[in-house]
């Protein structure tokens, strides 16, 4: 999956060895991964290619394949920009697909503002990704804990979790 390669690029990335987990599928066939990278701007295009190479082999439709790498994209490069890292210096993200709607989270150790779409502006030259992330996601939301925050978003159709 590149995750080797991209282990071998930079500092941040020897601080924190990214690592693809695989959890077993439940019931139905019901699955989920996760994977935690470096706090750093490169770990973006690992966290993007993984998800595609994942949600292909699983057979998810092209449709919400493409929709979710757009989205895993923003909300990987929001937390990188807006937030801090976990504890150990990374970033967590975990997605799941069933009856093929993915649900896609991104865990950081949180900021000094909260993640919320940005008022509709024609110049400003940055804020529209969670404008974007809830164009193209049926739901989404954000949850704290004492550790950080975490986005989510449910594409493909609507999800069991609901937003607080």
């Amino acid at each position: 999956m590149g995750v080797e390669q991209v282990a071998k690029q930079g500092r941040a990335a020897e601080r924190v060895a990214p690592a693809l987990e695989a959890e077993p599928a439940t019931s139905g066939g019901d699955s989920a991964c996760t994977i935690r990278v470096p706090w750093n701007p490169s770990s973006v295009s690992l966290v993007r290619r993984s998800l595609v190479e994942d949600l292909r082999g699983r057979g998810v439709i092209a449709m919400t394949v493409d929709e979710s790498e757009i989205v895993v994209s923003e909300l990987v490069s929001n937390a990188i920009r807006h937030a801090r890292p976990l504890g150990d210096g990374s970033l967590r993200i975990h997605w799941k697909v069933k009856a093929g709607v993915v649900e896609v989270e991104v865990t950081d150790g949180g900021g000094e503002t909260v993640a919320r779409p940005a008022p509709r502006t024609v110049w400003a030259p940055s804020g529209r990704g969670l404008r974007i992330v809830r164009s193209l996601a049926h739901e989404w939301g954000v949850s704290h804990d004492r550790h950080g925050h975490t986005v989510w978003a449910s594409l493909g159709g609507p999800s069991r979790r609901r937003s607080r």
